[in-house]
């Protein structure tokens, strides 16, 4: 019996060690679960990626490329033009260019308690949060 209880005793701080430390870590925007953290790092990765093709590009042909040039020609290898459920979109205006994430039609951030954030960068290779 005297096992039994330790067990127990054990397995309750294990929980509240879980609870404390993984459910209440640091975001990595306002609004964010910590386990979305990961794949909104993956999205800014790719979004900085496309950027760097896209200035590439831009000096080999003088102008900007939309995101179906940039696979087609290789200046980006990518699997697929998206990541857990973002997609990617090139806006050009001769040498300038955006590039966006956004998330398809995204539940409300109360109902899920997850945020999908649009994502944008440009010829700076800053990536913001759209408005």
């Amino acid at each position: 019996m005297r096992g039994l209880a330790s067990l127990l005793v054990a397995l309750l701080i294990a929980g509240g060690i879980y609870y404390v430390y993984v459910r209440h870590m640091p975001t990595a925007a306002p609004g964010t679960a910590p386990t979305q953290a990961i794949s909104i790092t993956g999205v800014q990765n790719d979004l900085l990626a496309i950027g760097q093709a896209e200035r590439v590009y831009i000096v080999q042909n003088g102008r900007c490329g939309s995101m179906e040039e940039l696979l087609s020609t290789g200046a980006l290898a990518f699997a697929r033009p998206g990541r857990n459920g973002y997609e990617y979109s090139v806006d050009c205006e001769g040498s300038d260019f955006r590039v966006t994430a956004r998330h398809p039609a995204p539940p409300p951030a109360g109902v899920t308690g997850i945020r999908y954030p649009t994502l944008t960068v440009d010829q700076t290779l800053e990536v913001h949060e759209a408005d």
